[in-house]
């Protein structure tokens, strides 16, 4: 009678997967099919949009518009090493970081 339950069981068992099948089901190659996702979804596109923001910041000229992140417009009155005079009225200008740049609209030739 036991053989009899030892024979069913194994025959409704599923069966273990074999050769490719074994790989690709396993937890490290999913575990590192998710990290490579999560670098080419994420990671990567903030490293692009990280430099190019530097790149914006760093070619930054007297009389560019800018926005900064706090929402005000203005032009670049003055270009210092760490920050940026930014002329938001007639006799106001404000000095700012040059983080605090989001957007730079250049000036027309």
């Amino acid at each position: 009678m036991i053989n009899l339950f030892n024979t069913l069981a194994q025959a409704t068992a599923p069966a273990k997967p074999e050769g490719i099948q074994a790989i690709i089901g396993s937890g490290p190659f999913m575990f590192a099919v998710m990290i490579i996702m999560f670098y080419f979804l994420l990671i990567r596109p903030q490293q692009r949009q990280r430099k190019e923001q530097a790149a914006r910041i760093a070619a930054l000229k007297n009389g560019d518009k800018v926005v900064t992140t706090a929402g005000l417009h203005g032009l670049v009155h003055n270009v210092k090493e760490k920050t940026v005079m930014v002329k938001v009225a007639e006799g106001t200008n404000l000095e700012f970081d040059k983080a605090a740049i989001a957007s730079v609209i250049k000036k027309e030739a």
